[in-house]
């Protein structure tokens, strides 16, 4: 079931995972959206926004990873298709990618990252 998008586009504590790093990189995210959604034309914001997913699934692997984290394998497609979204975009972002983009980030934190919690 689709969660509700916070407006303003911002990170809350209702987004916590309780791993420091994975919690400010999550914060992260939702500012490189929010930068896309304030000026849809910036090919350098977008650019930011894929580098910053892409660094930060690295690392968010990387923890599941060590600590055998069971669901992994169903975990990392997920991260995969959207890269693969992000890499096709081209800028002017559309208020439909944008939507799609803030929905993405809102439902995987809570309805897949959610279930690494106290796990990793």
């Amino acid at each position: 079931m689709p969660h509700p998008i916070p407006e303003p586009y911002d990170w809350d504590s209702s987004f916590e995972v309780f791993y420091a790093q994975l919690d400010e990189e999550h914060k992260g995210l939702f500012k490189g959206v929010f930068a896309c959604e304030k000026d849809p034309g910036n090919g350098d914001k977008l650019a930011d926004l894929a580098a910053k997913v892409k660094t930060h699934f690295e690392y968010e692997e990387g923890q599941m990873q060590k600590a055998n984290y069971g669901e992994f394998e169903a975990h990392k497609p997920l991260h995969t298709d959207f890269l693969k979204t992000l890499a096709g975009l081209k800028v002017p972002l559309s208020a439909d990618t944008i939507k799609y983009a803030k929905e993405w980030l809102v439902n995987h934190i809570k309805d897949t990252d959610f279930k690494y919690k106290g796990k990793l």
